[in-house]
């Protein structure tokens, strides 16, 4: 381990006063100036930020390509996803060794297999579009019907501003007739009309729904405008292809008007109109709305209604609420559907046959593991007889199932290959419960090398979420056992605010009780230090985005229980940022939040607030990480975060910062670019463990 007294000297970042008085409360902010990100003092901060995380970590080079190495070898570097049908087509994507991105092919295929000797037509070369650019994502793409034109939008900075770009795949030419800030794109029936929305130039949502022909000289149509600040607009179609679909929705509420995707020139028709606090979603099925909604509890119910009365007079009950079972989703097709509902925490996958246009329950596809995710796979067949989906667990790697109707089993499709000698009988899965001080039992999911588990004696690292009802995964990362194979004990807290037992369990951890997150946290902690799923002392957190507001509040809360904290792209500077309308997401997140302007709000945000809270002492060793095109969390929170701590710190551990430059909220978007990312990331949390020699 490095001598503390030989640490290189972090950069001091200017102060310049100012006050914000709300409620009689004053808020001192002395870093709000590196919102200047045009001022070459920010960014001149930012690298020597950069520069002193570099310098510290200099004596862990070795350690960080050795760790890049072996996550490097537990990847299938050539390889290829599962193909799967639509139209008269086979699509897959593929990638190559070497090669930063991934490749978009398809092939011509009978109806029951792709035919291995059919030649492959590139669609996106991610590789070639990337070609000269620091930063590349492909966003939202569709296909026409009949297979010639295609639609995608491209991200160059990470800021998650997408531009359109429209391919004709029967030439190769894509057309020049660009169009900024797109968002959704659907192709209509008639192969030629394609609907995309837009985003404002402020909040950065989607407020207008477009009509474009592709016919020369015809210009692009207005056909929606969201008015009101809090709703998104996204465009889609029903699997049938019956319809188009344009869904309007806040964090709270959602509307959706539909079109028949053979009338693109004609007028979208309204399911039901909007009613604060009532979500809904629809598909289409033989001439009903198959409505997903939770109008009679948060949970959701399955209703039907007529394509001519879809109003809420005309709903037909199919599928009650269930006040401990969410109704997370439905797939529609012909002759069956699927219901994805979350009970006890863990996904459920249930199918239910159409007799006679009747629905009947049917069997529910059953899961070996204590934790577990399982979840639809792509299915573009609406008359389908078969059904793929999507299944892993924490040692488990992702698998791709197809269920047989007619015989009730599912067949493995492919299940990622790891390379580099991995053995998955050397890994044990568990799940557990911590009470909280209210009684409530909170889940946790575990995973641990069996080999190498010494009961209290184990570093511990400790992941959470908790917000806006986000479910958190449980699934397999083969970079997890660059520190599983160290001993590191890896646990997933759901706590509170997520929605991993449903709206209930979201509602209890947002607006005036979002302190239940944050003590749940703290309780799962506890609780499993005490069960000796790990050392005392030896105890470190990583959370990213609303997990990075939940490494900050818990830090301040508690910060002696921690030993290290590892924070990705943090929201840190709550008050700040809820105060400010004009920035990106603001608006919306009132929803979530609650609106600091009224008074119950801003005292709750202002309890756990963590740049708010910063206090003189004693803090654990911290990496902060942030993108400079961070569009949904702006890099000055965590580097205004960082820069005041400094001030506070009465530690010697460390405190670092890392800007990625040329980036946004996902970090790098090449995959070598990212694994050298998360190999920084564990040569950070392996020196704070202690573990440079295991």
């Amino acid at each position: 381990m490095m001598n503390r007294n030989e640490l290189p000297t972090p950069p001091v970042c200017r102060p310049e006063h100012t006050e914000t008085i709300l409620h009689g409360k004053t808020l001192v902010d002395d870093y709000a100036w590196l919102r200047q990100k045009e001022n070459p003092e920010t960014i001149a901060y930012l690298e020597a930020e950069n520069a002193h995380a570099e310098a510290w970590l200099k004596p862990h080079d070795a350690l960080r390509e050795a760790l890049y190495g072996e996550m490097l070898s537990h990847i299938q570097q050539t390889d290829a996803s599962v193909a799967y049908r639509d139209g008269q087509f086979w699509y897959y994507s593929r990638t190559e060794e070497g090669k930063q991105y991934a490749i978009f092919c398809r092939k011509p295929g009978t109806v029951e297999a792709m035919d291995a000797s059919a030649p492959e037509e590139v669609l996106l070369d991610g590789n070639q579009l990337a070609e000269g650019q620091a930063f590349f994502s492909i966003g939202d793409t569709d296909i026409t019907d009949d297979g010639n034109l295609l639609a995608y939008t491209t991200d160059l900075t990470g800021f998650r501003q997408y531009t359109l770009h429209i391919k004709d795949l029967r030439t190769g030419v894509t057309r020049a007739n660009l169009v900024e800030r797109v968002g959704s794109v659907v192709w209509t029936a008639d192969n030629k009309t394609l609907f995309y929305t837009i985003e404002d130039d402020v909040q950065k949502r989607q407020f207008q729904l477009y009509r474009h022909s592709v016919l020369q000289g015809t210009a692009d149509v207005l056909v929606y405008e969201e008015a009101d600040e809090r709703f998104n607009l996204a465009v889609g179609r029903t699997r049938d292809g019956a319809y188009i679909v344009l869904d309007s929705a806040s964090h709270i509420t959602s509307e959706s008007q539909v079109l028949a995707a053979s009338n693109p020139t004609g007028k979208f028709q309204l399911i039901t109109a909007r009613e604060d606090d009532h979500e809904y979603s629809i598909d289409h099925r033989s001439g009903l709305w198959y409505i997903r909604t939770n109008d009679a509890g948060r949970n959701f119910r399955l209703v039907t209604a007529p394509v001519s009365m879809p109003d809420r007079a005309n709903w037909t009950e199919l599928i009650p609420h269930r006040p401990g079972v969410m109704l997370e989703d439905v797939e529609l097709f012909q002759d069956f559907f699927i219901t994805c509902d979350r009970e006890d925490g863990l996904p459920r996958l249930r199918l239910w046959h159409f007799k006679s246009g009747v629905a009947i329950a049917g069997e529910e596809i059953r899961f070996p593991e204590p934790a577990y995710s399982a979840y639809p796979h792509i299915n573009r067949i609406f008359d389908a007889t078969k059904f793929r989906y999507g299944y892993q667990s924490l040692v488990t790697p992702n698998s791709v199932f197809e269920y047989y109707l007619a015989t009730k089993s599912s067949t493995l499709l492919k299940q990622t290959e790891i390379p580099g000698g991995f053995d998955r009988s050397l890994y044990a899965s568990e799940r557990i419960h911590a009470k909280a001080a209210d009684g409530v039992e909170v889940p946790i999911s575990i995973v641990y090398r069996k080999d190498r588990f010494i009961a209290g004696r184990n570093p511990l690292y400790v992941y959470g979420y908790g917000s806006y009802g986000y479910s958190l995964p449980v699934n397999f990362s083969s970079n997890r056992l660059s520190l599983l194979d160290r001993g590191v004990v890896l646990a997933y807290a759901h706590i509170r605010g997520g929605g991993d037992l449903g709206e209930p369990w979201h509602d209890a951890g947002k607006m005036l009780v979002k302190m239940n997150t944050f003590t749940d946290f703290i309780t799962c902690t506890e609780h499993l230090v005490q069960k000796g799923y790990g050392e005392k002392n030896r105890v470190a957190i990583e959370g990213g985005s609303a997990g990075g507001l939940l490494m900050g509040a818990v830090t301040n809360l508690r910060p002696e229980l921690f030993r290290a904290v590892l924070s990705h792209v943090p929201f840190v500077d709550v008050m700040n940022t809820m105060l400010d309308a004009s920035l990106p997401l603001t608006v919306p997140e009132y929803e979530e939040w609650g609106n600091p302007n009224e008074e119950p709000y801003f005292s709750t945000m202002l309890s756990y607030s963590p740049y708010d809270n910063l206090k003189h002492g004693a803090y654990p060793a911290m990496l902060v990480k942030t993108s400079l095109n961070d569009s949904q969390v702006m890099y000055w929170e965590p580097a205004k975060y960082v820069a005041k701590l400094r001030t506070l710190k009465t530690d010697a551990r460390s405190l670092l910062l890392v800007t990625n430059m040329q980036a946004g909220h996902g970090g790098a978007s090449g995959r070598y670019d990212y694994l050298k990312e998360i190999a920084l990331d564990y040569a950070f949390l392996l020196e704070e463990l202690g573990l440079l020699d295991g």
